[in-house]
């Protein structure tokens, strides 16, 4: 990489000298630095007013509080230090809400919100300003779009036709874009639409067109009825919602083979199995779960919201073992934790305060798993990891509930307990009508420095962008202290690690060493599932899991894997193949082609080709921060060929930087370079003045060049098939972003593409 330097990062006493200028606590330097970016208290001017310290005691008195607000008898002071005993530890947090937002005049302190979409006009806008509230005040939100009348259909108010579920999503989306502009932390939603909607092959191929609904997750909510005629090779039926009357039949295959394609090419839509959420729907006298919150991990009824928190697993090995008795003191105390949340909450509207405290459902969750895997020495795509995580979820699922019990008899059951799968002869009333969730824990495991939720390791080592154009080697910290103790520790190997992204096929690495240190990539997606499954099968709501792909994968490997999860009891599943998003990759759109070879001159390896007298070309406008910036490509007979660029505001730093980006791709390709090689090595840079919102967001000059290019290759039906690392380069710290939980998080600085 020119003028690049690769800085091996801070360790030892150094790096700790350093972080306890800022911290007391055990808090690693990128921890530091999320809390100061993202979730400390501000002055109206942007300076810090808290330390982490403060941060984690204010949140501890907050939720301690409801221990006086209850009457419980329970010394509030007492459990607030036990509270912040637990979260300082780094052996609890609880969902990034709670931490922004307890104790502060905001204090909404959930993540996960469903709200319903009628069929009427004024159901919809209704539904749009509660989500405008609830984003605004740092949740996601989860919506079936289901019992919206299709296109086309009949509306006798107006004697008019109706504009069908899709054209009110984009409707949701736009709304979303604006809103997330002024917060902390981003909007996202989540967009179900049942499998027998007369529209439904209209929204599982919508996200052809990838600037739209960038907003949202979309998953397609399937029926156990639909699986069966998938498994038969049947037709299946469409039923309108206006009337609920059956409306024609649609070939099951085929429909999923279209889910499998889409997912294939864009990694949506995901699926939801929706008689699975309703079988465990513990409340099914109140209603029947439509959608689940935007990363599929939890299932909620209409106007429910859920708080989530999550044990750092990699926090109870003592000796090569867990420490079950320390492990189980931690689960009860998270559980009051998050039942307590429910009573400071702050809740957007009165219907979701109602419908939350007649439910009061938790989702107690984990993170660290695969560092604990490490820790114990255990492949985490071996049968005994997975066996594990099964004794694992069970242990706490059981244990909360335990202590569920015993909090409705100090403070009584969940109010909508009659009538609920608990309300059974001889059986103990319960607080909570939930216990368990494994969320996605993308910036709180950073806090914590640990691994995230259930997924494998996203990487040994990686490459972090600082100011200056610097590179650091970040090194997983277990990894480091292995490499060290055992001998083959070296600056040189880290770099590489991090260049290369696993360690699977070094062999200068102990094959013990590289059979636990396993990367998301590593592993086959079916061991993904499987162990997925494996945390389902004691889990109340559901898990929150990517399966990754690499990018060769076919679709029949995507179409064994949805099979896979449905036979195993996954309540959802989400797929990512390396390289087939925007922000990563242009799709192919008629299939990959081989890549066209520009042959050097015979017997003068190494030179140019010579410039014709003519050639043809495009020019290109991209809007970036500096301005508009025409990027002109010219090609002669065997491909691309040069290219110039022109600043809409003439002059400066950026038009001379621009000019030389030019001058040194058109040198690239004249000497045998293919285009997608520098679109490669261009995209997903990133400076101080980014452009424009999802797909169209121009994060540097240089990545407008390159998005130039695939603009001109697509056009030219090439192959684009040109990724950044794994999930593109990160918009605020042009670190490397990767697919966990169902969304795309970025480890360096925490950024998150859904919260």
């Amino acid at each position: 990489m020119l003028e690049r330097g690769y800085t091996m990062a801070k360790s030892g006493a150094a790096k700790k000298k350093e972080i306890q200028t800022r911290s007391t606590l055990a808090l690693s330097e990128n921890a530091l630095r999320v809390l100061e970016r993202r979730y400390l208290k501000r002055d109206e001017t942007g300076k810090v007013l808290e330390t982490a310290e403060d941060m984690f005691r204010r949140v501890a008195d907050t939720v301690a509080g409801a221990e006086d607000k209850l009457n419980t008898g329970i010394d509030s002071k007492v459990l607030a230090d036990e509270f912040y005993g637990m979260m300082a530890g780094l052996d609890f947090l609880p969902n990034s809400p709670t931490l922004m937002n307890a104790g502060r005049e905001l204090g909404q302190l959930s993540a996960c919100f469903v709200l319903p979409v009628g069929d009427s006009m004024e159901e919809i806008f209704e539904a749009i300003k509660n989500t405008a509230l609830i984003h605004k005040s740092g949740g996601g939100t989860g919506f079936s779009f289901s019992r919206i009348r299709p296109a086309n259909d009949v509306v006798l108010s107006t004697k008019g036709v109706s504009s069908g579920p899709l054209s009110f999503m984009n409707v949701f989306d736009a709304a979303t874009e604006t809103i997330k502009q002024g917060g902390t932390r981003r909007g996202a939603n989540m967009g179900i639409l049942r499998v027998d909607h007369p529209d439904i092959l209209d929204f599982i191929m919508c996200k052809q067109d990838q600037t739209v609904l960038t907003n949202f997750n979309l998953s397609v909510g399937i029926t156990e009825n639909f699986m069966q005629a998938v498994e038969q090779n049947a037709e299946y039926n469409i039923v309108n919602p206006r009337d609920g009357k059956v409306q024609g039949t649609l070939p099951a295959r085929e429909v999923f083979n279209h889910i499998v394609e889409m997912a294939w090419r864009t990694g949506e839509p995901g699926v939801i199995f929706l008689d699975r959420l309703n079988r465990d729907n513990p409340t099914p006298q109140v209603g029947r779960i439509e959608s689940t919150n935007p990363c599929g991990e939890q299932p909620l009824l209409p106007y429910e919201s859920c708080n989530l928190g999550s044990i750092n697993l990699a926090r109870f090995v003592r000796g090569g073992k867990i420490h079950w008795e320390r492990l189980r003191e931690v689960i009860r105390r998270a559980t009051r934790f998050l039942d307590n949340v429910i009573e400071v909450n702050n809740y957007p509207i009165p219907q979701i305060d109602a419908m939350t405290r007649a439910n009061r459902k938790i989702g107690l969750g984990v993170m660290g798993w695969a560092d604990i895997l490490i820790l114990l020495g255990i492949p985490y795509n071996s049968e005994r990891a997975c066996k594990l995580g099964g004794e694992v979820m069970m242990f706490i699922t059981d244990a909360s509930r335990q202590m569920s019990i015993e909090l409705a008899r100090e403070r009584g059951p969940f109010p909508n307990f009659k009538g609920s799968i608990f309300d059974q002869p001889g059986a103990m009333p319960v607080r909570n009508a939930t216990c368990s969730t494994i969320a996605p824990t993308g910036t709180i495991s950073i806090i914590a420095n640990t691994s995230s939720g259930v997924e494998p390791l996203f990487a040994v080592s990686y490459l972090r962008h600082v100011m200056d154009n610097d590179v650091l080697v970040e090194v997983h910290p277990l990894f480091e202290k292995i490499a060290r103790q055992m001998g083959f520790y070296s600056d040189t190997l880290m770099k590489k690690i991090a260049e290369h992204g696993t360690i699977r096929d070094m062999k200068e690495i102990p094959e013990e060493v590289r059979s636990v240190f396993l990367t998301a990539h590593d592993i086959t997606p079916e061991d993904h599932v499987r162990m997925q499954a494996a945390f389902q099968e004691y889990t109340d709501n559901a898990v929150s899991k990517t399966v990754n792909f690499r990018s060769d994968a076919t679709r029949d490997d995507i179409e064994t894997v949805f099979r896979l999860a449905c036979q195993l009891g996954c309540k959802g599943i989400t797929i990512y193949r390396d390289g087939s998003r925007d922000r990563q990759v242009l799709s192919v759109s008629k299939g990959a082609k081989d890549e066209k070879v520009i042959p050097m001159e015979s017997g003068k390896s190494g030179r140019k080709r010579e410039r014709p007298h003519a050639l043809t070309g495009s020019t290109y406008q991209m809007e970036t921060g500096c301005g508009s910036l025409y990027v002109t490509i010219n090609e002669d007979s065997l491909g691309a060929f040069e290219l110039f660029t022109t600043m809409g505001k003439a002059g400066g730093c950026a038009a001379s930087q621009c000019e030389a980006i030019g001058r040194l791709v058109s040198l690239a390709w004249r000497s045998g370079v293919q285009a997608r090689h520098a679109v490669k090595q261009l995209i997903g840079i990133t400076c101080h003045k980014p452009a424009g919102f999802g797909k169209k967001r121009i994060t540097s000059c240089s990545d407008a060049v390159a998005k130039a290019i695939q603009q001109h290759m697509l056009a030219r039906d090439e192959d684009v098939n040109v990724h950044v690392q794994n999930g593109g380069a990160c918009p605020d710290c042009g670190g490397p972003v990767e697919y966990e939980g169902g969304c795309s998080i970025c480890h360096a600085c925490g950024y998150s593409e859904c919260a």
